[in-house]
């Protein structure tokens, strides 16, 4: 599940919508307009007609399943109303409390001395994951369906995203509410004003309004990048802001050695969240607004989820004001901090700062990487500082008689521990790159990576030319890679990973038979939805590109193909069908 790219102000739109035109060439292009809700994106699977699976979107590759809790959802229909339905259907769409069920909750829980939650969005999400699905049924929640992922066999094609509606209320479920369909950017503007000041008076949370291509051909030429659709962006409203005054700033060092300055501020209520800690993102940014400690400052939730400072009220200014000094050496180990041509933020230069060492630690058991569920953040710190984890290898040689030393540590605890960790041995060869915390190397690249190198030997001994240029890699990543992986002392560590029983497993590698190839598509195809022939087509190592140009090797037309066939007729571009298409791949 891919996310949305953020607009902020009028003349991103405009340079959005200039954009999707020279793209699709197109004169003109028709938008849906949504509401874009806040609360929790979901994904629901039907088989004939039965809702089998719910889950949330987690970080687009993998969420949590929680089919339980989502039954007890009423607007969530079990079975598919309708006779005529897919014998697969995937839908995509956003879980959220009303104000009013919201309210209600809340005052229950005061009633009965429990802690309230700040906000509808937390409140939702806190539902739905409840390992009690009975707790689920008791708060009042509703889903809104914005998207289909997927509907077999293909005769439910639509050649509008208004036409999908269409067929999701058939099929019983709830979409959107206020929908526009427009092609003039005056109407869409007018809109985002009307609907910002109109937001308070709508008994759910809106941040913003969703702007989407409506026509799917359309769609299809403009395509995906990693993360988001570029045939859609979320037009967020201006973000929740408040008044504080800056206590003091200190400095966070993260895994790469990053060090960046937090204020810690008077603490501030922003929708319903209170704010202590601020980021100050560099050294530059506090330069460019004169940021000062005891400074009164304007504190934004940008994306209503991450609080930074945006403004200082210079006429508040007291007279004992000073300005902070970015320190020159690590305020952790004490270590000369380095800052690379390209870049902003100033570094420890200490491979083994113990700070860069902790945040490795917690990196390496996240999710996305090792996966290890049983030890919390606040205990790697604990055995990091007392030296029991010195790298990551250290995780599988901790024995239960260390952790029953530290107070507060019970048996069943440390054997919990033990063996969450010892269960997490068997890892996916780009999870387990992710897990080393190179430099650059993040879930996407870890991915790249994985793809291109057979093994993880065949990716410690590729040159620097190569590795830079791998596409999606580049020249500083590929660096960073090289010199990890030319670096003793973490082969050290993988090595005694592998002794402690730590096996990577390979994936079964695609076809490579259409390596290095451009291949434009166009048409209504007979066997493939697009997103399956993108697969296809990628799995062999081949390249879907948008439009039609000289260094297009093929085209692949379906029914009705349009101005791209024409053009590549005019440029001497070889057009292929489907079936010629799977022949190249199997020759």
């Amino acid at each position: 599940m891919l996310s949305l790219d953020n607009i902020f102000n009028e003349k991103e739109l405009k340079d959005f919508h200039k954009r999707l035109l020279k793209e699709t060439e197109c004169e003109n292009i028709e938008y849906i307009i949504e509401q874009k809700y806040d609360g929790l994106a979901m994904e629901l699977i039907y088989e004939n007609g039965t809702l089998t699976r719910g889950s949330t979107r987690g970080n687009g590759i993998e969420g949590e399943e929680i089919t339980k809790n989502i039954r007890t959802i009423r607007s969530v229909p079990l079975k598919l109303s309708e006779d005529d339905f897919p014998s697969r259907l995937v839908v995509r769409g956003e879980i959220i409390m009303l104000k009013n069920d919201f309210l209600e909750l809340n005052k229950r829980y005061e009633e009965e001395g429990r802690k309230v939650f700040a906000n509808p969005r937390n409140a939702a999400a806190g539902s739905v994951r409840q390992l009690d699905s009975r707790i689920t049924a008791l708060r009042k929640l509703t889903m809104f369906v914005y998207g289909l992922g997927e509907a077999l066999p293909n005769k439910y094609k639509a050649d509008k995203i208004s036409t999908i509606y269409d067929y999701l209320l058939k099929w019983g479920f709830k979409i959107g509410r206020d929908l526009v369909v427009t092609t003039s950017i005056d109407q869409i503007i007018s809109l985002h004003s009307k609907m910002e000041q109109k937001k308070e008076d709508l008994d759910y949370d809106i941040d913003g309004l969703v702007i989407k291509v409506n026509d799917i051909e359309n769609q299809q030429i403009l395509g995906e990048l990693t993360h988001s659709p570029r045939w859609a962006a979320a037009w967020k409203f201006k973000p929740a802001e408040a008044i504080t005054v800056i206590k003091d700033i200190t400095v966070q060092v993260g895994r790469t050695g990053a060090l960046t300055p937090v204020a810690k501020v008077e603490p501030v209520k922003i929708r319903g969240v209170m704010i202590s800690r601020v980021t100050l993102h560099n050294p530059d940014e506090i330069k460019r607004l004169d940021i000062r400690i005891h400074d009164s400052v304007v504190v934004h939730r940008a994306g209503d989820v991450i609080p930074k400072v945006v403004k200082v009220i210079k006429e508040k200014r007291p007279k004992n004001t000073r300005a902070f000094k970015f320190p020159d050496k690590c305020p952790v180990c004490n270590t000369n901090t380095v800052k690379l041509k390209d870049e902003v933020i100033p570094r420890c230069s200490n491979i083994n700062c113990p700070a860069q060492i902790i945040e490795t630690l917690i990196h390496f058991t996240a999710r996305d990487a090792m996966d290890i569920d049983g030890i919390g953040t606040e205990w790697i710190r604990k055995l990091a500082e007392n030296n029991l984890l010195n790298d990551i290898s250290d995780f599988y040689y901790l024995k239960k008689e260390d952790l029953l030393k530290f107070e507060r540590m019970g048996d069943k605890l440390a054997s919990n521990m033990i063996n969450a960790i010892q269960s997490r041995k068997e890892v996916l060869f780009n999870k387990f790159l992710n897990g080393l915390g190179v430099r650059y190397v993040g879930e996407r690249n870890s991915s790249v990576l994985a793809e291109h190198f057979k093994s993880l030997d065949d990716l410690i001994k590729a040159s620097l030319e190569e590795l830079k240029n791998i596409y999606e890699i580049g020249p500083s990543a590929g660096e960073s890679i090289y010199n990890f992986f030319k670096t003793e002392q973490n082969l050290n560590v993988i090595e005694r990973l592998f002794k402690a029983g730590v096996k990577i497993v390979y994936p079964e590698k695609s076809g490579s038979k259409l390596k290095g190839l451009k291949i434009v598509v166009t048409g209504t195809l007979n066997n493939y939805t697009r997103d399956e022939i993108k697969r296809f087509i990628e799995d062999n190592h081949g390249k879907i590109v948008n439009s039609v140009s000289k260094i297009t090797d093929y085209l692949l037309a379906g029914d009705n193909p349009g101005s791209k066939y024409n053009k590549a007729q005019e440029l001497g571009i070889k057009i292929i069908s489907e079936k010629e298409l799977e022949k190249l791949v199997s020759e």
